[in-house]
């Protein structure tokens, strides 16, 4: 399966479709149509019927965050999302067991696997490892809220830190796209944003989940590899590819298998 760069995913109300446009327009790479938190329980229905007519309209493709697998609209939203042109990928929230994932990959689409409680993150090497799921993301303010743990305390960036590590932990180990670190919801705070972003790339992730269109270059610029950075991997790479070792010094630093994997994925996230 193909995978492309995901440095942002930007959320859109399901009720709120006109706002696909402009969410395009702030140039994220991904924008998912939300079907949960964003719709109220009596507004599921006339949502769910209103993305299926545009999912089969031609749009451009979305992923669409559907309810939880435990919830009853699970079953109706993975009928409205099936077999659709406009639909990039499904986001399963709540993830915590393979069952529901596999109904969900059954359609034979991406899944982005949301985690979010504390039996999702007990589960993550399960979760990473159904056939489908192709990335994994999570929810801190779901799972804090779990814990009890109070917000925007040292206690609170010490569980983040710990969570965003198992996520990347379980992504690497189950070969999976470079996940997706949580929301950050200041969308006014563009400052707190970007350290925000810097530490979970600085991590391994590959980008984030937002909320607002502004949250998008703000997340892109952190993400972006700098011209130093690629012309290092560049030399890197030629000089393994021109000497065919394994081991080699350059500019008095030792490259070996690690250093070339770093070189590649720089490569990679440049996309060139």
């Amino acid at each position: 399966m193909a995978v492309s760069l995901m440095r942002s995913a930007l959320f859109v109300p399901a009720t709120r479709l006109d706002r696909v446009a402009k969410a395009w327009a702030s140039g994220a790479d991904a924008v998912i149509v939300d079907l949960e938190d964003a719709v109220a329980a009596d507004a599921k229905d006339a949502a769910r019927e209103q993305l299926a007519a545009y999912l089969g309209s031609g749009a451009q493709a979305v992923w669409v965050r559907i309810n939880a697998g435990d919830t009853e609209w699970f079953e109706a939203d993975l009928a409205a999302c099936r077999g659709q042109a406009g639909l990039a990928g499904l986001v399963l929230p709540k993830a915590e067991d393979d069952a529901a994932l596999r109904q969900a990959t059954a359609a034979q689409q991406p899944v982005m696997a949301l985690v979010e409680t504390p039996a999702g993150v007990d589960q993550l090497d399960a979760i990473a490892a159904v056939p489908g799921v192709q990335r994994l993301c999570f929810g801190i303010l779901d799972f804090m809220e779990a814990l009890g743990t109070r917000l925007h305390t040292a206690a609170a960036q010490a569980v983040l830190q710990a969570l965003r590590f198992r996520v990347l932990l379980a992504s690497r180990r189950h070969g999976l796209a470079d996940p997706l670190d949580t929301v950050y919801p200041d969308f006014s705070d563009a400052a707190g944003l970007q350290s925000f972003a810097e530490e979970a790339r600085d991590l391994g992730f590959g980008g984030m989940l937002c909320i607002h269109p502004k949250q998008v270059p703000v997340v892109h610029a952190v993400h972006a590899v700098s011209a130093a950075e690629l012309a290092w991997a560049r030399r890197v790479l030629a000089q393994h590819e021109q000497t065919g070792l394994l081991a080699f010094q350059l500019d008095g630093q030792m490259v070996d298998q690690p250093v070339l994997s770093r070189a590649r994925r720089i490569l990679a996230r440049s996309g060139t």
